[in-house]
């Protein structure tokens, strides 16, 4: 009879430890993360204005290992709101024409995503709607842009007094509306812009180098006429084989980098989903825990290929027409696959499409009609939109509390490490138009920052928060290693199937697009209050660099640290 008890007493103890939790068993089986939540609460998430003026519209933006955002616009557009520090002077290029003469003002700013501290910084080119990301020794590397920027690379470290090194004709085509995403071994894909049908290599972290170039027959092919394009910043992922899924306007490939061969072809989309009708799109998180992990890509929104006939400024009478409402989702490495639809709860068209260290989605800013370019939308969305990839269709989408600000063109967000949003720019002009010059506008340009908390961060379930412990500086990870994370709790002991890691890597945004975002989540063993967690296999999974590390118990994100991957 000893053993029979002793089970009873072992099931008792098991059970007590789920009702202790809040957990519930599953029928039949182990427990999934999913099955291990903690009950909802009418929290929809809340707003806050980080920073009153932020001195730039951020157009760009890029987290740093160093906890900074970088931000900056252009420096063909006039004035910003934030002077030079050390003072710098350019003759005036764009503006008011009463505006001075000379430029003093800066066009980029590192922004303290703790402090909302800033510090100036200087631009010698032009790096308005560019393209850029990290490289995988943390530093920011910007490329192309308009004027004397269109074949400029920009690299900024991440160390307190360093301004961004400079090289004006660095790249073989213009990049102006262009797309970066790092291959396996950290070189950067630049991949389009206005009249570029082709993509180039580079290799980062240096100024010298010769790009290595290749036609890409795709951006031929889908560039619309009549001056609409439709096909800028295209979208780019890297899959596990290496290749890329590159998407322009409405249709789709996978490509081979290294040759530029069309691999597969994916059924076309109905409407147009790149700049200037402009809809978001990401990989949708990668499950490296599940054995055969999925690599499906979302496109959301957008407008009609015609949309942008009908929005230009150039027209005496212009038409808004209806954004787009659906999402689409396909299975990238499915042989055969087709797009599936489901829809938001509203149109948009240029927002912003970020990943949360959950593994869910969060849609916010941007319009529902129009498109992008000056002034060229209208019905500011300002209800923000989770959607859970991982829940049945027609229960994905829930809309979050709305903002009072209107995000339009040329707005930006960013997860941060704390796991809150930080959302930044809105500027439908052609300089800096705000009630203090008495300018006429639509939109006003927008100088302030918010912080959104998503649902997530809700006071009532921050008992369940866990605290990584000992991670200053950031973690080393060798590919097909593992690595220890050390957490503390505040309520109960750490149930293994309540506890997920993942690992995010924060992207370049611009123009709703955020370049080289990536969200996955890790194997990993509990022991206590120690997680071994499995890094990525190969730099085709997770490409070399700096990514955040988060521990989400029952849905709920500890604060990130930063890991370094490489061979």
């Amino acid at each position: 009879m000893a053993v029979p008890i002793l089970r009873f007493i072992a099931v008792l103890l098991h059970c007590s430890l789920l009702c202790y939790a809040g957990g519930r068993l599953p029928i039949g089986g182990e427990a999934a993360i999913d099955d291990y939540i903690v009950e909802p609460t009418n929290f929809l998430g809340s707003w806050r204005v980080d920073s009153p003026n932020c001195g730039v519209s951020a157009m760009h933006m890029q987290l740093l290992p160093n906890n900074k955002l970088i931000m900056y616009d252009s420096t063909s557009n006039g004035l910003s709101e934030i002077k030079n520090d050390p003072p710098l002077c350019r003759g005036r290029v764009g503006g008011r024409p009463t505006d001075p003469q000379l430029d003093c003002t800066a066009h980029a700013l590192e922004y303290d995503a703790e402090t909302a501290q800033m510090r100036p910084l200087n631009l010698a080119s032009s790096p308005w709607c560019s393209s850029g990301g990290m490289t995988k020794n943390g530093e920011l590397m910007s490329t192309g842009g308009d004027k004397d920027g269109f074949r400029a690379v920009r690299i900024l470290k991440p160390c307190p007094n360093c301004q961004f090194e400079e090289k004006n004709l660095a790249l073989f085509s213009n990049r102006w509306y262009a797309t970066d995403h790092p291959l396996e071994n950290g070189t950067f894909a630049i991949v389009g812009g206005r009249d570029a049908y082709n993509y180039e290599l580079v290799p980062v972290d240096t100024l010298e180098f010769t790009p290595q170039i290749k036609a890409l027959p795709l951006l031929a092919e889908t560039d619309d006429d009549a001056g609409r394009e439709n096909n800028l910043y295209p979208f780019v992922n890297l899959l596990p084989d290496g290749n890329l899924f590159v998407f322009a306007n409405y249709k789709s490939i996978v490509l081979n980098p290294y040759t530029g061969e069309a691999v597969r072809k994916f059924p076309d989309l109905a409407g147009s989903r790149n700049y200037p009708p402009s809809a978001m799109s990401a990989l949708l998180p990668v499950d490296l825990s599940s054995g055969d992990p999925k690599y499906e890509v979302i496109i959301c929104g957008g407008n009609s290929r015609d949309a942008y006939i009908y929005s230009d400024l150039q027209q005496p009478n212009r038409t808004f027409l209806p954004a787009l409402k659906d999402c689409q989702r396909i299975d990238l490495m499915k042989e055969g696959a087709d797009w599936d639809s489901e829809d938001m709860p509203s149109p948009r068209v240029m927002g912003d499409m970020v990943i949360l260290p959950t593994g869910d989605l969060l849609i916010l800013n941007g319009a529902k009609a129009g498109t992008s370019a000056w002034n060229a939308a209208d019905q500011p969305n300002m209800t923000p939109v989770l959607y859970t990839p991982n829940k049945p269709k027609g229960l994905r989408f829930k809309e979050l509390a709305p903002t009072t600000v209107p995000r339009m063109y040329h707005s930006n967000a960013a997860v941060l490490p704390s796991a809150e949003i930080l959302i930044a720019g809105s500027n439908t002009n052609a300089f800096y138009m705000m009630p203090k010059y008495n300018d006429l506008f639509i939109f006003p340009t927008e100088m302030r920052t918010e912080k959104f908390t998503p649902p997530y961060l809700d006071p009532l379930l921050q008992d369940w928060r866990v605290e990584i412990t000992g991670a200053a500086d950031p973690i080393p990870m060798k590919y097909g290693g593992t690595f220890t994370l050390t957490v503390t709790t505040k309520k109960g002991p750490l149930l293994p199937p309540e506890v997920k890691v993942t690992m995010y890597s924060p992207p370049f945004t611009t123009h709703g697009y955020c370049q080289n975002q990536r969200l996955l989540i890790l194997s990993r063993k509990v022991s206590g209050n120690t997680l071994s967690v499995e890094a990525p296999p190969s730099g085709k999974v997770a490409p070399p660099g700096y990514y955040l590390i988060f521990v989400v118990r029952r849905g709920i994100p500890s604060r990130g640290v930063w890991a370094r991957i490489d061979n």
